[in-house]
């Protein structure tokens, strides 16, 4: 009897793993609705049910809460690449300037534009440039929704590609969910034992 007692722990932990197992597993199985006869209702894993769900609050998710649009057009125009623009801006211009009207005239003359040109660009550039930015993220939150992106992308997605992408992220986790049930279930048995024991004892 005792014997059979050191088995209920066993059996438990098994049972405790299982069912966890099987939980996550339908988690993403099966893809397609798969209808119960005599019972009336269909069985589909929760991933492929509500994949659409799923993507409409992910994409929120993220413009409102990770990624606004104002941050990428914030790190788009950052100060080195403010710098980088209104430099190469300047010599564009000067260089066009140089070979389409200066090249005709005296040396000393050309210098003077030269430096005029220089000085215009370095006080007007950065008010263009930061105007440029002002107008660039007004249209581009008129026309740019980030979360639908997101959501066309996720929807797009076969489902065993983003099952395979959910998996190898949370792989760890999912482990530790699968061998935490083999505990409970496990500790669970360890409990009927004794009971059971207390119950023989008697």
């Amino acid at each position: 009897m005792h014997e059979e007692l050191v088995l209920l722990p066993i059996v438990g932990a098994i049972i405790g793993w299982f069912t966890n197992y099987l939980a996550i597993k339908l988690i993403f199985r099966p893809l397609n609705p798969i209808k119960i006869p005599l019972l009336g209702f269909e069985i589909q894993g929760l991933l492929p049910k509500r994949k659409e769900e799923l993507a409409r609050s992910i994409g929120i998710t993220i413009e409102t809460e990770l990624l606004s649009l104002d941050d990428i057009i914030q790190k788009s125009v950052s100060p080195k690449i403010k710098e980088e623009t209104v430099s190469a801006v300047k010599a564009a211009l000067i260089k066009r300037v140089s070979d389409k009207i200066l090249s005709f005239l005296p040396k000393s003359i050309q210098k003077m534009l030269i430096s005029y040109i220089e000085n215009l660009v370095d006080k007007e550039a950065n008010i263009i440039f930061d105007d440029l930015r002002e107008r660039l993220i007004k249209q581009a939150k008129n026309d740019i929704k980030i979360r639908t992106i997101i959501e066309e992308k996720i929807m797009n997605l076969e489902l065993n590609k983003l099952e395979n992408i959910i998996i190898v992220i949370a792989k760890k986790e999912l482990k530790h969910i699968e061998l935490l049930g083999a505990l409970i279930g496990f500790i669970i048995g360890i409990g009927q034992a004794v009971f059971l024991l207390y119950i023989i004892a008697r």
